[in-house]
């Protein structure tokens, strides 16, 4: 099994996650398993924060649970009283050994001058020591908030990389007259809708700035900007018949997107603005769609039929050093790029006619099948570090979205009322 290193380490978060110096899980490599762990109900003898505990705890859980790097133990196995205290010499380290944990996760709340306080600490169960400290406080009226940067904290200190539980994602849900675009945090919650009539489509983050998307209006269909807070979109691309599937570079200054002409559909790169756009492919009579950009901002993954099917290309920004990357399946789309730089996320469609999903290395060209036998698994994401992908599913009935690691590991719906969502787009 991996070795894992404890040390120990205070990090005190007011606003914002401080992030260690140093790893204490290294979650690369074949070996790699999660850390059991142990999640009791949070403390607080506070009426306030009692109120508050239902919201926040359930936020946490699944912070911890979708993390990646943790295995959260059933609450139902755990043999230590529920009144054991924060502090290790009142804690039973050896309950926890028999139920198999091997990290202790122990938070308490309270609150003070309308504000939701938090401290977590996490306790190893073999050395029987505190290791990690965090504290944070979030408004009253937003348990799930200060859930999230807890969760932010424990994983940075862990894994010295900033994690995904204070992050967006962007969506659509279908509507009476088509469908609208939606965003929300990371899991889901606080879901708000920013368009409110028409055919809106393929949305995209575009950092700090809000959400891109496809309006069809009259005969055409252009990229549209709104902000986080909605309203009315302003033009952002008018290119073509058709300008589709809009993608911002992680740094947010330049855009790739697909347009069609009555010839083709081509890949056009230019400033996020909109402006100095101009073709990267120039394949007349085949289609080339869905850009998705690597974090280097130098190339771009997409999808095109020039060979017959559709299939996942990789070429420079440029357009120059155009290389096919899948020769297996007969229809596969949807690329997202990792921006770790190793791998692509994919749709493909097998052989009965199923759509699941997909990697690409995209040095050695091994795929790897990450869903199967569980519904219509479509549109890949992956999270702003590459660690984590969300897509969508129809395995419960509704078309819903789940999250899981980039080996298919660790599917899990978002707690979420599902609502027909679609195209999901994770932002940071």
């Amino acid at each position: 099994m991996h070795t894992r290193t404890w040390f120990a380490l205070a990090v005190t978060l007011i606003s914002a996650p401080v992030r260690a110096q140093q790893k204490v899980i290294e979650i690369s490599g074949a070996k790699f398993r999660p850390m059991p762990v142990a999640f009791p109900a949070p403390q607080t003898g506070d009426p306030g924060a009692t109120a508050a505990l239902p919201e926040f705890e359930a936020a946490m859980a699944f912070d911890i649970a979708a993390s990646g790097i943790f295995k959260l133990l059933d609450r139902r196995s755990y043999l230590a009283p529920a009144t054991e205290g924060m502090d290790a010499a009142d804690i039973a380290f050896s309950a926890w050994r028999d139920v198999g944990a091997e990290g202790l996760i122990k938070i308490a709340l309270t609150t003070s001058d309308g504000m939701l306080r938090g401290t977590l600490a996490l306790f190893s169960v073999g050395s029987g020591f505190e290791q990690l400290k965090i504290r944070a406080e979030a408004p009253m009226r937003t348990p799930r908030k200060l859930a999230h940067a807890l969760a932010e904290g424990l994983y940075a200190s862990l894994i010295n990389e900033k994690g995904p539980f204070e992050t967006k994602i962007t969506f659509t849900r279908p509507s009476k007259s088509g469908r609208n675009i939606w965003v929300s945090d990371w899991d889901g919650s606080d879901a708000k809708q920013l368009t409110s009539s028409g055919l809106n489509v393929l949305p995209a983050i575009k950092a700090n700035e809000g959400v891109a998307y496809t309006a069809y209006k009259g005969r055409g269909a252009w990229v549209y900007l709104t902000g986080f807070g909605g309203g009315q979109g302003r033009p952002l691309v008018r290119e073509g018949s058709l300008a589709t599937g809009v993608a911002f570079r992680r740094d947010g200054s330049r855009l790739a997107v697909a347009v069609t002409t009555e010839e083709s559909a081509e890949i056009w790169v230019g400033n996020a603005d909109g402006t100095k756009l101009r073709p990267t492919t120039a394949t007349s009579y085949f289609l080339n769609t869905s850009p998705s950009w690597a974090a280097d901002g130098q190339t771009l993954a997409f999808v095109s039929n020039r060979a017959g099917t559709p299939q996942i290309y990789m070429m420079n920004a440029d357009g120059s050093e155009v290389r096919r990357l899948t020769f297996q399946g007969k229809y596969n789309q949807t690329p997202s790029l990792s921006p770790r730089g190793d791998l692509i996320a994919f749709t493909g469609r097998d052989e009965r006619g199923v759509f699941d999903i997909f990697t690409v290395n995209v040095n050695t060209l091994a795929i790897t099948r990450l869903t199967q036998n569980s519904g219509s698994n479509e549109e890949p994401t992956f999270s702003p570090t590459g660690r984590l992908i969300m897509f969508t599913s129809t395995r419960s009935g509704q078309k819903q979205l789940y999250v899981m690691t980039p080996d298919g590991e660790n599917q899990l719906p978002l707690p979420m009322k599902p609502g027909g969502e679609d195209t999901p787009d994770w932002g940071g």
